[in-house]
């Protein structure tokens, strides 16, 4: 059992991590500046330019499809990039992607929203979630009823990522409410925000945040349908589903980052006569988020191996998203106490990853929700423990 990486996985990591730390750790105290101003750490056209930057690394697209300019790259070194990626709080990520489920655009609807979209000339969001759907997805009740040619859209969706800076939106709406969410009465929706739909910011514990979608007699063009009419909530569960080990291997970078500067403190400071890593309770905060780490790892980049191998991910993705939010709260909890007061000031990053990594247990599925996938699998029959050694 071979757990080394290939020449070719250690060469792509390696270089995304210099393009990191030569490129975006620079920018880490002017974007905590402007933090502390409530401000963004970088706006729009600043991520836009170190993304191109990024492209001339060839660094573009890291899942899109080689025809649309992507990479195509396999889950298991996608993973490994996006742990790099997790190294600076800086809240950057590679270029050239665009929402999965707008590949099953039409050729007009690629040219005008797909193509645009992965060369970062657009910016979408995709609204599912609504005040009384997170969790449970399929109570969606944002309505789009017929009118002529055209779908009038009503409702709102809420905790949208990127639906203040968004300028269409992948809506899932109800469009047959007899048929039911589950059984063909939903339809995704490609919605401009010129065609009249508002986002109102809401604030959140962590660095910037996600939106609230107003839609009040919105009206959206048939030619605007996403896919098949009846198809909305097929392709909802494609988007969500599409990369939870991501999270965890974005997880995986925070608690790399912070746990080196847990090191690092516990080795320079000193107290009562002594660095504070002497001390035997400084050392099993430190062995405990090591093992942790190292499992969440492993968890992680088999999720990825099962993509790559064509097999059913749910199972494992869920463990390592499970898993991995857990690890990263914890490791950063422990690295805050043991920089003490220090942590807890805005000095440095760790009280900003505190808050931002408690999201982790939250978004693309609660603990809750990984934790009944996980047991209903089992229960049911649909895996077997230890079964990917059966």
């Amino acid at each position: 059992m071979d757990f080394s990486l290939s020449d070719e996985e250690r060469a792509v990591r390696d270089t995304a991590r210099q393009f990191i730390t030569r490129e975006v750790m620079p920018l880490e105290q002017e974007a905590l500046r402007r933090e502390r101003e409530h401000r963004p750490g970088l706006d729009r056209s600043e991520l836009r330019e170190l993304r191109l930057k990024a492209r001339k690394f060839g660094f573009w697209g890291l899942s899109t499809p080689e025809e649309y300019g992507g990479m195509n790259l396999p889950a298991v070194m996608q993973s490994l990039i996006l742990t790099e990626t997790g190294r600076s709080f800086v809240q950057f990520s590679f270029g050239g992607e665009a929402d999965n489920i707008l590949y099953h655009a039409n050729a007009e609807q690629k040219r005008e929203y797909l193509i645009p979209t992965i060369e970062g000339e657009r910016v979408s969001c995709f609204a599912i979630t609504e005040p009384g759907a997170g969790s449970d997805a399929a109570n969606i009740k944002l309505s789009a009823r017929r009118d002529g040619d055209d779908w009038v859209l009503d409702g709102e969706k809420t905790f949208i990522t990127n639906g203040n800076d968004a300028d269409f939106a992948i809506v899932v709406a109800v469009t047959d409410r007899e048929k039911g969410v589950r059984g063909g009465g939903t339809t995704a929706f490609l919605v401009d925000r010129e065609m009249g739909w508002r986002s109102e910011f809401i604030q959140t514990m962590g660095e910037g945040g996600p939106a609230a979608l107003v839609f009040d007699n919105v009206r959206v063009p048939s030619r605007n349908i996403l896919g098949e009419i009846g198809q909305g909530f097929e392709l909802g569960m494609k988007w969500i589903g599409k990369g939870r080990y991501l999270i965890p291997s974005h997880a995986l970078g925070i608690a790399e980052r912070a746990l080196g500067m847990a090191i690092d403190y516990a080795n320079t400071r000193e107290t009562f006569g002594r660095r504070i890593g002497e001390n035997q309770a400084i050392q099993w905060m430190i062995a405990d988020s090591e093992v942790e780490l190292e499992a969440a790892r492993w968890l992680t980049l088999r999720a990825a191996w099962t993509v790559d191998q064509g097999q059913d991910p749910r199972h494992s993705s869920s463990m390592a998203k499970l898993y991995g939010a857990n690890m990263v709260n914890n490791v950063v909890d422990r690295v805050l106490q043991i920089h003490g007061g220090m942590g807890y000031t805005r000095e440095l990053p760790i009280e900003r990853w505190y808050r931002q990594v408690r999201l982790m247990r939250i978004y693309e599925g609660t603990d809750e929700m990984q934790r009944l996938i996980i047991s209903r699998d089992l229960l049911r029959g649909y895996t077997k423990i230890g079964g990917h050694l059966a």
